[in-house]
């Protein structure tokens, strides 16, 4: 008996999950999905596409038609400006946004994450001395499954099936991708040793994806101010120590023209713009989304090449762009949750977050969602309302005492009064009967 109840409970199960599903399909509405937001998230994402493109051209230029081979340089001249722009401006901050209370309490952190972001960097570019292209674009894409997994134990988000399905939908483009490079016989790069390529491709997405989930967390819960010039200086500093040892010759081998500044100088405009803008979609998104995004620049590097470097044209590229942007659109048309934290703690931990809840205005707080925020106000706006109930209880319970003391004062004056009329009334009678 106890196995056809459980055997018929699941079935009831299945058969509502079912109902469920059918009963969502028919009530889908395109406009809830389809919103400003999505559109504005899914443009800011294509831009960052575009400097990574920007980027990719003006290093494939410097490589091939001028011999340049200098990725420590790139960065710090990249590092340097940034430097230059948002560290300046944590120097001009007072109180405790000021650069030397953040190096007071936190120096160490940015110091690790400095040097991550900019092996990240290295690694990567190292990488196609020893492999290919295509396993390249192929490993790389192991940023997003890390990513998605340590922003599930740092940052407590709960994705969703319809997160991984769209997930696997842009890996299936960037899939299509690499099925067209191979048809059209770009697999380049080299095959010297194969696996020291392969293994620093993933050490380098395992890099970034560190990276993007410590530059969520920042520019959430501190800000994007400070996270961009705390990385830049320690970046600056790190990339000019390791470009000193180990670029020294390549540098000293440059034949400067002013073709290979203009190539350094959009170098480096590209990934400025790419380390300013980003933080900004990170916040409106998240760096899961972001790297979805972000598979879209080899193919717009791949569109530029078909008329800069005469690549063969492939209708996998155009199938590619689409399945990454549906995927990018399934993924985004679903919001990711937090998980939950304990009132007890939230509540005896909010005074302290208040406090340190901005930093010239630009400080948020992660976990709080516009719901959260609608039940905070209406709870408030309860507290008030009962305050002013009791208030005018307490103000009706005051009249009615003095009233009560009136009606005793009233009372104890009747019987005199009474008395008083009684005699008054006997003066009249003798008065009568005396007249």
């Amino acid at each position: 008996m106890a196995t056809e109840q459980s055997e018929d409970a699941s079935r009831d199960a299945s058969q509502n999950q079912s109902w469920g599903l059918i009963e969502r399909i028919r009530n889908f509405n395109p406009k809830e999905v389809l919103t400003w937001q999505l559109a504005k998230t899914l443009a800011m994402g294509q831009g960052l596409a575009g400097f990574v493109c920007g980027t990719a051209i003006t290093s494939q230029y410097l490589a091939t038609s001028f011999h340049v081979n200098t990725p420590m340089l790139q960065s710090l001249l990249n590092y340097t400006l940034l430097c230059a722009t948002y560290t300046t401006m944590l120097i001009c901050r007072t109180g405790d946004g000021n650069i030397l209370q953040i190096l007071k309490r936190r120096w160490w952190k940015y110091l690790l994450l400095g040097l991550v972001d900019v092996e990240a960097n290295y690694t990567v570019v190292k990488a196609y001395q020893y492999t290919t292209l295509t396993s390249v674009q192929l490993l790389d894409c192991f940023v997003v499954p890390v990513l998605m997994l340590l922003s599930w134990w740092v940052l407590k988000t709960r994705y969703r099936p319809v997160h991984c399905v769209a997930v696997c939908i842009c890996l299936l483009g960037v899939g299509a991708m690499v099925g067209a490079d191979l048809l059209a016989g770009r697999d380049q790069g080299s095959t010297s040793n194969i696996l020291l390529g392969d293994s620093l491709v993933l050490v380098s997405a395992i890099l970034y994806a560190v990276s993007n989930v410590c530059q969520e967390y920042t520019v959430k819960n501190l800000s994007r101010v400070e996270f961009l010039g705390m990385v830049s200086l320690f970046g600056t500093i790190i990339s000019t120590i390791q470009m000193v040892i180990l670029e020294r010759n390549e540098i000293a081998a440059i034949q400067w023209s002013w073709q290979v500044g203009v190539l350094f100088s959009a170098y480096t405009l590209c990934m400025y713009a790419l380390y300013s803008c980003m933080p900004i979609v990170v916040k409106l998104s998240s760096a899961t989304s972001v790297n979805l995004s972000l598979l879209t620049a080899d193919l717009f590097s791949l569109f530029c090449g078909i008329f800069l470097f005469q690549y063969n044209f492939s209708v996998l590229y155009l199938v590619s762009l689409v399945v990454i942007l549906i995927g990018f659109i399934t993924f985004n048309a679903v919001p990711t949750p937090t998980e939950r934290k304990d009132p007890d703690t939230s509540s005896s931990s909010s005074s302290s977050s208040s406090s340190s809840n901005c930093e010239e205005g630009c400080y948020d707080n992660p976990v709080a969602t516009e719901d959260d925020i609608m039940k905070q106000e209406v709870a408030v706006r309860i507290t008030a309302e009962e305050e002013e109930d009791e208030e005018k209880q307490q103000g009706d319970g005051e009249r009615s005492e003095g009233w009560d003391e009136e009606e005793r004062r009233r009372r104890a004056s009747e019987p005199s009064q009474s008395l008083r009329g009684e005699n008054s009334d006997e003066d009249a009678v003798g008065r009568s009967t005396k007249m």
